[in-house]
Protein backbone atom coordinates (compact mmCIF):
# COMPACT_ATOMS: atom_id res chain seq x y z
CA UNK A 1 0.00 0.00 0.00
CA UNK A 2 0.84 3.38 -0.73
CA UNK A 3 -1.18 5.03 2.16
CA UNK A 4 0.28 6.99 4.78
CA UNK A 5 -0.64 8.57 7.76
CA UNK A 6 -2.56 11.62 8.52
CA UNK A 7 -2.36 13.06 12.06
CA UNK A 8 -5.36 15.71 12.79
CA UNK A 9 -4.80 16.25 16.12
CA UNK A 10 -2.82 16.17 19.03
CA UNK A 11 -3.69 16.41 22.58
CA UNK A 12 -1.36 16.47 26.22
CA UNK A 13 -2.95 14.94 29.33
CA UNK A 14 -1.47 15.68 32.67
CA UNK A 15 -2.83 13.40 35.43
CA UNK A 16 -2.53 15.34 39.19
CA UNK A 17 -3.43 14.70 42.46
CA UNK A 18 -6.32 17.26 43.96
CA UNK A 19 -5.78 19.81 41.20
CA UNK A 20 -8.44 22.93 41.35
CA UNK A 21 -10.26 22.77 38.09
CA UNK A 22 -11.46 26.25 38.70
CA UNK A 23 -8.09 28.10 38.32
CA UNK A 24 -8.12 27.62 34.84
CA UNK A 25 -9.81 30.98 33.18
CA UNK A 26 -8.92 33.49 29.78
CA UNK A 27 -7.43 35.61 32.80
CA UNK A 28 -5.07 33.17 34.20
CA UNK A 29 -3.85 31.83 31.34
CA UNK A 30 -3.05 35.18 29.96
CA UNK A 31 -1.71 36.70 33.25
CA UNK A 32 0.47 33.74 33.81
CA UNK A 33 1.85 34.59 30.24
CA UNK A 34 0.64 30.72 29.79
CA UNK A 35 -0.86 31.78 26.29
CA UNK A 36 -0.18 34.94 24.23
CA UNK A 37 -3.14 37.98 25.24
CA UNK A 38 -4.03 38.52 21.92
CA UNK A 39 -5.92 34.87 21.61
CA UNK A 40 -9.72 34.87 21.00
CA UNK A 41 -12.09 32.75 22.32
CA UNK A 42 -13.30 30.52 19.99
CA UNK A 43 -16.13 29.94 22.45
CA UNK A 44 -17.80 30.83 25.75
CA UNK A 45 -15.17 29.15 28.59
CA UNK A 46 -17.00 26.66 31.14
CA UNK A 47 -16.60 27.15 34.90
CA UNK A 48 -18.12 24.41 37.40
CA UNK A 49 -17.12 23.08 40.63
CA UNK A 50 -15.53 19.69 38.64
CA UNK A 51 -14.26 20.89 35.64
CA UNK A 52 -13.42 24.05 33.10
CA UNK A 53 -12.66 24.88 29.63
CA UNK A 54 -11.23 27.30 27.58
CA UNK A 55 -11.60 26.81 24.09
CA UNK A 56 -9.53 29.40 21.40
CA UNK A 57 -10.74 30.63 18.15
CA UNK A 58 -7.02 28.99 16.97
CA UNK A 59 -8.05 25.74 17.60
CA UNK A 60 -6.41 24.82 20.58
CA UNK A 61 -8.21 24.28 24.20
CA UNK A 62 -7.43 23.45 27.50
CA UNK A 63 -9.79 21.68 29.61
CA UNK A 64 -9.56 20.90 33.56
CA UNK A 65 -10.54 18.10 35.97
CA UNK A 66 -9.49 17.34 39.61
CA UNK A 67 -7.32 14.63 38.21
CA UNK A 68 -6.09 15.96 35.03
CA UNK A 69 -5.37 18.52 32.10
CA UNK A 70 -5.96 18.36 29.01
CA UNK A 71 -4.59 20.42 26.28
CA UNK A 72 -5.65 19.49 22.76
CA UNK A 73 -3.99 21.54 19.72
CA UNK A 74 -5.74 20.70 15.55
CA UNK A 75 -2.22 20.15 13.71
CA UNK A 76 -3.54 18.88 10.45
CA UNK A 77 -1.91 21.80 8.39
CA UNK A 78 0.90 22.80 11.21
CA UNK A 79 4.83 21.91 10.92
CA UNK A 80 6.08 20.27 14.27
CA UNK A 81 7.92 23.92 14.86
CA UNK A 82 4.17 25.70 14.60
CA UNK A 83 2.60 23.17 17.27
CA UNK A 84 2.12 25.02 20.46
CA UNK A 85 0.81 23.18 23.21
CA UNK A 86 3.74 21.36 24.23
CA UNK A 87 4.89 25.06 25.05
CA UNK A 88 1.54 25.95 27.01
CA UNK A 89 1.24 22.44 28.89
CA UNK A 90 5.40 22.84 30.02
CA UNK A 91 4.14 27.09 31.26
CA UNK A 92 0.92 25.58 32.90
CA UNK A 93 3.12 23.24 35.06
CA UNK A 94 5.48 25.55 35.80
CA UNK A 95 2.67 28.33 36.63
CA UNK A 96 1.29 25.30 39.03
CA UNK A 97 4.63 23.73 40.34
CA UNK A 98 2.83 23.09 43.49
CA UNK A 99 0.00 20.34 42.12
CA UNK A 100 1.55 16.87 43.20
CA UNK A 101 1.75 15.69 38.96
CA UNK A 102 1.68 12.08 38.48
CA UNK A 103 2.36 11.68 35.24
CA UNK A 104 1.33 12.66 31.54
CA UNK A 105 0.02 11.01 28.14
CA UNK A 106 0.91 12.02 24.87
CA UNK A 107 -2.11 11.20 21.66
CA UNK A 108 -2.34 11.70 18.64
CA UNK A 109 -5.15 10.86 16.44
CA UNK A 110 -4.65 10.30 12.89
CA UNK A 111 -6.27 8.03 10.07
CA UNK A 112 -5.74 6.80 6.43
CA UNK A 113 -8.05 7.02 3.43
CA UNK A 114 -9.17 3.84 1.53
CA UNK A 115 -11.01 3.66 -1.48
CA UNK A 116 -15.02 3.39 -1.46
CA UNK A 117 -14.70 0.64 -3.55
CA UNK A 118 -14.18 -2.97 -2.31
CA UNK A 119 -14.15 -2.25 1.88
CA UNK A 120 -10.72 -1.91 1.13
CA UNK A 121 -10.84 -0.08 5.02
CA UNK A 122 -13.12 -3.17 6.27
CA UNK A 123 -10.42 -5.77 4.76
CA UNK A 124 -7.51 -3.89 6.42
CA UNK A 125 -8.79 -4.57 9.43
CA UNK A 126 -10.28 -8.24 8.63
CA UNK A 127 -8.57 -9.45 6.72
CA UNK A 128 -4.52 -7.94 7.21
CA UNK A 129 -4.48 -7.08 11.01
CA UNK A 130 -5.69 -10.27 12.56
CA UNK A 131 -3.14 -12.36 10.69
CA UNK A 132 0.52 -12.29 11.30
CA UNK A 133 2.41 -9.27 9.86
CA UNK A 134 5.37 -7.27 11.23
CA UNK A 135 2.68 -5.03 13.87
CA UNK A 136 3.39 -8.07 15.98
CA UNK A 137 7.51 -6.52 16.10
CA UNK A 138 7.40 -3.64 17.36
CA UNK A 139 8.81 -2.18 21.23
CA UNK A 140 10.48 -4.19 23.53
CA UNK A 141 8.14 -7.12 24.93
CA UNK A 142 5.38 -9.14 22.75
CA UNK A 143 2.25 -7.31 21.73
CA UNK A 144 -1.27 -7.73 23.21
CA UNK A 145 -3.97 -6.80 20.96
CA UNK A 146 -7.85 -6.64 21.17
CA UNK A 147 -8.14 -4.58 17.82
CA UNK A 148 -5.89 -2.50 20.54
CA UNK A 149 -2.24 -3.14 20.57
CA UNK A 150 -0.08 -2.64 23.87
CA UNK A 151 3.71 -2.01 23.01
CA UNK A 152 6.12 -1.52 25.52
CA UNK A 153 8.57 1.56 24.62
CA UNK A 154 11.67 3.10 25.80
CA UNK A 155 10.22 5.01 29.09
CA UNK A 156 6.91 4.65 27.45
CA UNK A 157 3.84 2.60 27.46
CA UNK A 158 2.11 2.63 23.92
CA UNK A 159 -1.79 1.61 23.32
CA UNK A 160 -2.51 1.76 19.74
CA UNK A 161 -6.43 1.79 18.97
CA UNK A 162 -7.47 1.04 15.43
CA UNK A 163 -11.17 1.49 14.05
CA UNK A 164 -12.65 1.38 10.63
CA UNK A 165 -14.91 4.80 10.40
CA UNK A 166 -16.05 7.94 7.98
CA UNK A 167 -14.30 11.59 7.75
CA UNK A 168 -17.05 13.84 6.38
CA UNK A 169 -14.86 16.47 4.05
CA UNK A 170 -16.70 19.98 3.85
CA UNK A 171 -18.25 18.77 0.58
CA UNK A 172 -20.41 16.67 3.23
CA UNK A 173 -19.31 13.91 1.60
CA UNK A 174 -18.00 10.66 3.48
CA UNK A 175 -14.78 8.96 3.28
CA UNK A 176 -14.16 5.47 4.67
CA UNK A 177 -11.20 6.14 6.97
CA UNK A 178 -9.52 3.74 9.45
CA UNK A 179 -8.46 5.35 12.43
CA UNK A 180 -5.37 5.24 14.40
CA UNK A 181 -5.46 6.69 17.69
CA UNK A 182 -1.90 6.62 19.94
CA UNK A 183 -1.75 6.52 23.48
CA UNK A 184 1.99 7.25 24.77
CA UNK A 185 2.14 7.35 28.53
CA UNK A 186 4.75 8.31 30.46
CA UNK A 187 4.95 7.78 34.32
CA UNK A 188 6.38 9.94 36.94
CA UNK A 189 8.16 7.55 39.87
CA UNK A 190 10.61 10.39 41.16
CA UNK A 191 9.61 10.90 45.20
CA UNK A 192 11.20 14.85 45.08
CA UNK A 193 8.57 17.51 43.64
CA UNK A 194 11.15 19.48 42.07
CA UNK A 195 12.82 16.22 40.11
CA UNK A 196 9.18 14.99 39.21
CA UNK A 197 8.43 18.75 37.65
CA UNK A 198 12.12 18.20 35.53
CA UNK A 199 11.00 15.07 34.41
CA UNK A 200 7.78 16.20 33.43
CA UNK A 201 9.25 18.88 31.65
CA UNK A 202 11.01 16.64 29.98
CA UNK A 203 8.94 14.10 28.72
CA UNK A 204 6.43 17.28 27.25
CA UNK A 205 9.51 18.80 25.80
CA UNK A 206 10.30 15.47 23.67
CA UNK A 207 7.16 15.22 22.13
CA UNK A 208 8.64 14.74 18.94
CA UNK A 209 10.04 11.67 19.88
CA UNK A 210 6.27 9.93 20.40
CA UNK A 211 5.08 11.80 16.80
CA UNK A 212 7.72 9.96 15.04
CA UNK A 213 7.45 6.54 17.35
CA UNK A 214 3.82 6.26 16.16
CA UNK A 215 4.57 7.42 12.55
CA UNK A 216 6.88 4.92 12.41
CA UNK A 217 4.97 2.33 13.64
CA UNK A 218 1.91 3.07 11.33
CA UNK A 219 3.67 3.99 8.05
CA UNK A 220 6.12 1.24 8.34
CA UNK A 221 4.53 -1.65 9.87
CA UNK A 222 0.75 -1.22 9.10
CA UNK A 223 1.07 0.46 5.90
CA UNK A 224 3.53 0.20 3.55
CA UNK A 225 4.75 -3.51 3.95
CA UNK A 226 4.97 -6.46 2.30
CA UNK A 227 1.74 -7.71 3.84
CA UNK A 228 -0.99 -6.69 1.03
CA UNK A 229 -5.21 -6.14 1.59
CA UNK A 230 -6.97 -9.47 0.54
CA UNK A 231 -9.70 -7.70 -1.34
CA UNK A 232 -12.51 -9.17 -2.19
CA UNK A 233 -13.72 -8.61 -5.97
CA UNK A 234 -16.52 -5.95 -6.47
CA UNK A 235 -17.64 -6.43 -3.03
CA UNK A 236 -20.46 -4.12 -2.04
CA UNK A 237 -19.39 -1.00 0.72
CA UNK A 238 -21.00 -1.02 3.69
CA UNK A 239 -22.08 1.78 5.95
CA UNK A 240 -18.71 3.21 7.78
CA UNK A 241 -19.25 2.78 11.34
CA UNK A 242 -18.52 6.33 13.17
CA UNK A 243 -18.21 9.85 11.09
CA UNK A 244 -15.75 12.44 12.54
Amino acid sequence: MSQSLNIPEIAIVIAAKQHNPTILTPDFLKYSDIVPNNWELGKPPILTDSNAQVVFANGISITSYVNRIIFTEAIATKEFTEVEIPALAGKYVETLAQVDYQGVSINFRGHVFFEEQNNTARNFIFSTLLNPGPWHEFGKAPVQAAMRFSYTLEGAQLSLDINEAGLQLPDQTVRPIVLFTATFNHAIVEEEQSQRLAVLSEIISNWRTDIEAYKELVNTKFLNSPYQLNLVPNESVIPTTRTF
